[in-house]
């Protein structure tokens, strides 16, 4: 297994798109790059379907190829393959990051989740998500107070990990 994201990183984005990925990151996505050292501008796969929502979600090429096999292994002709590749590989884009550390999100993908200025970029293990800052803030804080409620008030996340049932 390779290394993994980790930390919430905001980053300013400006008016042509260009944002710089952390140097984390960049790293972690240069383990994950077959091409790499050889290309020494490391690539990833930034999925931005509508299931999204509010994020766009960012990927190693290897963790992006691991995702194509197992749709790959799904029965040829099913439904569920026919809607896994289309919300997953026909909603996707390779990209690389340039020389100063950056890359630039097209100008329908900042529409999609309204990215004006401020972007914040949340590990999450084997990708990193990509936020509009404030809907970032807004939406992770209700989201964790209304998890919190339902949880006793010794509630350690840790205890979640030895939970194997599922969400």
């Amino acid at each position: 297994m390779g290394l993994s994201f980790r930390g919430e990183f905001n980053q300013k984005v400006d008016s042509k798109g260009r944002m710089s990925i952390p140097a984390d990151f960049r790293r972690v996505l240069e383990s994950g790059d077959p091409n790499h050292p050889e290309n020494p501008n490391p690539r990833m796969v930034v999925l931005y379907g509508p299931h999204l929502k509010n994020k766009l979600e960012a990927y190693t090429i290897e963790a992006m190829a691991e995702i194509e096999a197992e749709i790959k292994a799904m029965p040829r002709g099913s439904k569920k393959r026919q809607m896994v590749s289309r919300m997953i590989l026909g909603k996707s884009w390779e990209t690389e990051i340039d020389r100063d550390g950056r890359i630039v999100l097209p100008k329908e993908r900042r529409a999609q989740i309204g990215l004006d200025g401020e972007a914040v970029m949340v590990a999450m293990g084997e990708h990193f998500e990509i936020w509009n800052a404030a809907t970032y803030d807004e939406l992770e804080t209700a989201e964790i107070e209304a998890f919190l409620e339902e949880m006793p008030d010794d509630f350690d996340p840790m205890s979640l990990l030895d939970d194997t049932g599922g969400e």
